[in-house]
């Protein structure tokens, strides 16, 4: 398995040291860049896994930076900050970092907030792949299902129940399962707004090979038959 290159940008030759030290310990890959112009170059010829962004830097700062970068590319970001004021993080944030850390920093919490965010990172992505399951396909970035390629007309619910059910294919899930999954946590409705749902979902998956089973007393599961 290729080792993730991280690419650290800041001023400070001793940050660097310190977070190459750090990274290189738990097996990643680490360059750096030592101004903003720099680490534009080098994010799009190295296309790094994770991108540490000071936010003062010479020459293009990390809150340009960070917008560059995220005009064409949803690399993660985590930035770092020399003072402690919430606008340079609720700025950043909003600017499309994925965290942030305020200077001084221990060199472990970077170490863990690298791997937070790859985890989120790599089960976003995983998440945004179609699933395809026999003659349906089920697109969660364009929001689409389709049955041998002609496209389902579903509500925005009668959807994101169909890909709850897909990515727990062939597992039971109660109703109190989908409700939390679908609507929420926060959902106070009856756990009939769930078979209403699936009443929906089997009659436009009618002719199908995809199958959503009742096991009574406990849930239902998504079959392919």
């Amino acid at each position: 398995m290729a080792k993730e290159t991280i690419l650290v940008v800041d001023d400070e030759a001793n940050i660097i040291k310190l977070a190459r030290m750090y990274l290189q310990n738990e097996g990643y890959v680490v360059e750096s860049a030592r101004d903003g112009r720099e680490a534009l170059t080098k994010i799009k010829s190295l296309q790094p896994a994770l991108v540490v962004l000071d936010l003062m830097l010479p020459e293009v700062d990390g809150w340009e930076v960070c917008r560059k970068v995220r005009a064409d590319s949803d690399v993660p970001i985590i930035m770092l900050t020399a003072r402690s004021d919430d606008v340079d993080k609720i700025v950043g944030l909003e600017l499309g970092a994925d965290d942030y850390l305020t200077k001084p920093f221990n060199p472990r919490e970077l170490v863990a907030r690298v791997k937070a965010v790859l985890r989120r990172y790599e089960k976003s992505a995983a998440s945004t792949k179609p699933i395809h399951l026999g003659q349906v396909t089920i697109d969660p970035q364009r929001r689409e299902v389709t049955v041998g390629g002609q496209q389902l007309d579903l509500r925005t619910k009668e959807f994101d129940l169909l890909w709850a059910l897909a990515e727990h294919r062939g597992i039971v899930l109660s109703r109190d399962q989908l409700l939390d999954l679908v609507w929420g946590y926060d959902y106070y409705g009856e756990t009939r707004t769930v078979d209403v749902h699936i009443a929906h979902l089997r009659d436009k998956l009618e002719g199908s090979d995809v199958i959503i089973e009742t096991v009574w007393g406990v849930g239902y599961k998504l079959m392919v038959g």
